[in-house]
Formats: structure tokens, sequence, C-alpha cells
């Protein structure tokens, strides 16, 4: 049966590396004989100068006909001035509230050929491999009340609801558990039960969902802990389970460990195991359009979204190959670059990874 993907580059560098995921997918789909289709939206930045808003009626039901997403960025600068409730980071906010992408996985896998790329000491990352599981629609960045009011004495305040209900909760943790045990079987769960009542019941959800996988070793951390851990001795974490604000900071300190924001893919998973791949970078305005930017990411999300949405596992194991032989190459963005390196271009890396495909 025929899958369906839809492609919404976005804004930024990304319909930069997007193009060059694309290379690789029709390499892919071309060389293993893979049934799938694909169709172009808009998402972002992009949707507004289109149509005014940043998630369109079109985009949304294509999106909700899609098997899989591959996202490049949103947003940037041009849009920082126009109404908060239309600006492009809510049409990314929308399309994971209505199509329920409440799973996010953020590996941070350090390649050995970046060892030296790595903002820490090489034997302190050497063989890092961290899974960070968030949960991505729900928390501080969806609770309702919020907003901007004016108190009584004229003074501005701003508010937000950090929430988490016990079935959010418990959906995210199975996910986590899940997922360690095809891994080390260890799951650290994150949050801050010594001062929030919410992850005072995130935590006592996570012991409960524990005694359903006794194979599974669960531990428990402070979020500042925690990311004072990921510098000091990040081997020690296997599986990071944690809310959304909570991994939305830890997953970005996580990539600098592997050599470079822009190594890290990501997926978004609803129940069912459909979902949105995307780079775990932003759409980096400042370096649009020059050719720099690095493609890698974006083309192990479409390995990502291989295995975990399309049932395509040997293609997404070709391809992460692919992308090690090019770094046994010497092959480097600027973001990556070391001494004895050759650096090269945005394009000039899709196609190594397209010919180590071959």
């Amino acid at each position: 049966m025929s899958k369906n993907v839809l492609i919404l580059p976005g804004d930024g560098i990304g319909p930069e590396i997007v193009a060059e995921a694309k290379k690789v997918l029709d390499k892919a789909i071309a060389l293993f004989g893979l049934d799938i289709s694909y169709s172009d939206g808009l998402l972002g930045g992009a949707s507004i100068d289109a149509h005014g808003v940043p998630f369109a009626d079109d985009t949304r039901e294509k999106a909700k006909a899609a098997d899989a997403i591959l996202l490049g960025a949103v947003g940037g600068p041009k849009w920082d001035t126009i109404d908060r409730a239309i600006r492009p980071e809510r049409g990314l906010l929308a399309i994971r509230s209505e199509l329920e992408l409440f799973a996010n996985l953020r590996p941070a896998i350090l390649y050995p050929q970046l060892a030296d790329a790595s903002s820490l000491k090489p034997e302190i990352v050497a063989g890092l491999d961290i899974l960070i599981v968030r949960e991505l629609t729900g928390g501080i960045y969806f609770g309702e009340p919020r907003g901007i009011r004016t108190l009584e004495n004229g003074e501005r305040e701003g508010y937000n609801t950090y929430k988490y209900s016990e079935s959010e909760i418990e959906r995210i943790g199975r996910n986590a558990f899940e997922m360690a045990r095809k891994r080390d079987k260890r799951v650290c769960s994150v949050d801050k039960a010594n001062v929030l009542e919410a992850t005072i019941l995130w935590r006592e959800v996570m012991d409960r969902l524990s005694a359903e996988y006794p194979d599974v070793e669960l531990s428990h951390m402070y979020v500042d802990n925690a990311a004072m851990q990921l510098v000091r001795a990040p081997k020690q974490f296997d599986v990071m389970v944690t809310g959304n604000m909570f991994g939305d900071i830890l997953s970005d300190a996580a990539a600098m460990l592997t050599g470079s924001i822009g190594m890290l893919p990501s997926a978004s998973l609803d129940k069912n195991g459909r979902g949105m791949y995307e780079p775990c970078h932003g759409s980096a305005p400042d370096i649009a359009g020059q050719g720099v930017a690095n493609p890698l990411a974006t083309i192990l999300s479409v390995a990502m979204m291989l295995r975990y949405s399309l049932d395509m596992t040997e293609a997404a194991d070709k391809i992460e190959a692919a992308v090690s032989v090019v770094l046994d190459l010497g092959l480097r963005t600027g973001d990556i670059m070391s001494e004895g390196c050759r650096q090269v271009s945005t394009g000039e890396m899709g196609d190594a990874v397209v010919d180590a495909l071959r």
C-alpha cells in the first residue's frame, strides 16, 4: 500500500535542507523500490505570506491525510512584529496539537567521527547515545489561562499555566518505557517535584507506571540537576522522559554534546506511530540562502520517518550508514568543521549522502 508523505519546507534554511533530504529520499525510493508518494505544503512564515495564517486549511487537510510529515523549520525576524496569535511558531504548535503528536523523540547520538567537534572532551562523550522523550502537546506551552494583563496598580503581568493530567503523563511515560525496552532498559524521569505540583503528580504517575515494566529501571532527577549531569557525565543516561518545557531545553543542551545541533533529527508521534519529522535546530535566518546550513539532521529525520512511521527499516539503516560514510570521508559543513577535514556546502553534503547511498 502506497505511503503518502507531506513535505513542509518552512522558513529560513528550511527549503535548503529539505531539498537535500528530498534528494536522499528520492534515491532511497529508487534504490529500494519504496512505495512512497509525496506532496508539498506551507507552514509557518511561508504560509503567513501566502494565506495570512501560519497553518492554513489546505495544509491541515493534507497533514490529516498523510502517513508522515517531513518539516524543515519555521520562524524568523520577518514575522516578529505581527500579532503573536498568528506568528509562525503558532502554526507549529497547532499542527502538533491537532494531529495529537504528543511524543517527541530526540536522539542525541555522537558519531565517532565528530568526537572532536563536541563541546566536551572526547572521553566524556565518546559512545554517547541518549534518547530524550519529550511530551509535546501539554504543559506550560498549551496550558490555559495564559496572557498578559494589567494589574490594579497599572503594572503589566505575564502569566502561563503549567498543568498535566494523569492520562497525559501516563501515555508519554508508557512511550518512554517501551522505547527503553528496545535499548538499555533504563528510564530517567526529569521533573521539578520539589517545587511544582504538576510534577509531583508526574513523579507519582511514573512510579505507578513503572510497576508494569519490571524489566526497566526507573530513576528520577530534578531538571536543574539533569542539566548539570548532561554536561558532567552524559553517558549515564539511556532514555530521559520529561515535560514539554524541560524537554525543549534539555534536548538542545544535549545537542551540543554531539558536535552540532545540525546533526540531530527528531520525531513527533501520535498514539498510532504516525508522525512529523524535523531537525532539532531552528530556521537560522541569519545563514539562509548562503548554502552553508548542515542538512544532515534533516536527512537523518528522513531515516527516522522511514523507521517509525513507514516501517521501512532497511532503507532507514542504509541512510544512517550513508551519513556515517560521508563523515568518514572527512566532509563537513561549517558547524562541524575540524582540522584535516574538507568544508562543503549544503548541496555538496546532500549529494555526498546520495552518492554514499548508492
